[in-house]
């Protein structure tokens, strides 16, 4: 055990709309310790997303609702927090990268004007030494020429360097901890590198924490110290980056491995997993997993696993570990 700058103690997110109540993360806990990163891995609509922007404090309710649970950043439950503190904690504590630069950036404003007033709002500097900042850090993720770019506008921009312009923003009031969501989505593979180097040496450089939201594992296994791994709203595996990789202990987690195409064998195939992720607003009684496991008992179709400790770190929800 480090020293935890977040922990996340089960968590439960839920969202009532026209068809009913949905669920979308389901008693999920871990904890990120000081300059580590975690990757949270799961298929879209696990609930990896929301999780972020609980933490974040970003689910719009009405419809959504923290049902449950508690987010403990740096001792201080983000829950408690009046409204005030919050937008004082985010930016200058907390940052995130989002998936989608181009909807998470204002096309009508040129990037100076929105990296800048983050920097005059939480750290009070003037317009001169903003501008100079902004300069500083469109230059720190490597874009070109930063002080002809900083008046550009968002479309002017390539993708990979608007999710650049995005970690310059999360990155402008120098804060503690970042979380990045699927930030190398919809970028072509080189680009998709190039962003990951970027974002594990400004970690590095900046000594921070970071949880990192995806679904590729490949990307986990270069970035993350340790893995949790989300399916169906619920964390099913969690633990450091060598045990998932060498002895997954949930069948979820084999799946995910075995869907990874890889050049070390003569397979002509991958190895997918059987069907698609649950509905949400109708999820199947016991493991949410079972209709899709191949290893599926009769217990799993009554009763949801609890997580259970595998290894020393390693933990795993599976009626595998307890049953013969």
């Amino acid at each position: 055990m480090g020293d935890p700058v977040l922990e996340v103690d089960d968590l439960a997110v839920r969202f009532r709309l026209k068809r009913g109540a949905l669920t979308a993360v389901d008693g999920v806990s871990f904890r990120v310790d000081r300059r580590e990163t975690f990757g949270l891995v799961g298929e879209s609509g696990s609930g990896k997303s929301v999780t972020a922007r609980s933490i974040m404090r970003l689910i719009p309710t009405p419809p959504g609702e923290i049902a449950r649970g508690s987010i403990r950043f740096e001792g201080d439950d983000v829950l408690d927090l009046s409204d005030a503190e919050m937008r004082s904690l985010r930016g200058r504590r907390i940052a995130m990268v989002f998936q989608e630069p181009m909807s998470a950036l204002n096309p009508v404003f040129t990037v100076h004007d929105q990296i800048s007033d983050a920097l005059r709002t939480n750290l009070g500097l003037t317009r001169r030494e903003a501008r100079e900042r902004v300069v500083d850090l469109l230059g720190l993720v490597g874009i070109p020429s930063p002080g002809q770019r900083l008046d550009s506008y968002v479309h002017e921009f390539s993708g990979g360097m608007r999710q650049r312009v995005m970690l310059a923003m999360a990155l402008s009031c120098n804060p503690d901890f970042l979380i990045a969501d699927e930030p190398t989505t919809a970028l072509d593979v080189t680009i998709q590198a190039t962003i990951l180097e970027l974002i594990t040496e400004m970690i590095g450089r900046l000594d921070m924490s970071l949880v990192f939201i995806t679904h590729n594992l490949g990307v986990v296994a270069h970035a993350c110290d340790r893995i949790g791994v989300m399916y169906a709203s619920h964390m099913v595996e969690m633990g450091p980056k060598a045990e998932i990789f060498r002895n997954p202990q949930h069948p979820y987690t084999v799946g995910l491995l075995n869907s990874i195409p890889r050049l070390d064998t003569r397979s002509k195939y991958l190895t997918p997993i059987r069907g698609s992720v649950c509905s949400m607003l109708d999820p199947p009684k016991g493991c949410k997993f079972h209709p899709r496991c191949d290893r599926a008992m009769d217990v799993c179709r009554r009763e949801a696993p609890p997580i259970r400790e595998i290894a020393p770190g390693h933990h795993a929800a599976c009626h595998l570990h307890g049953h013969a």
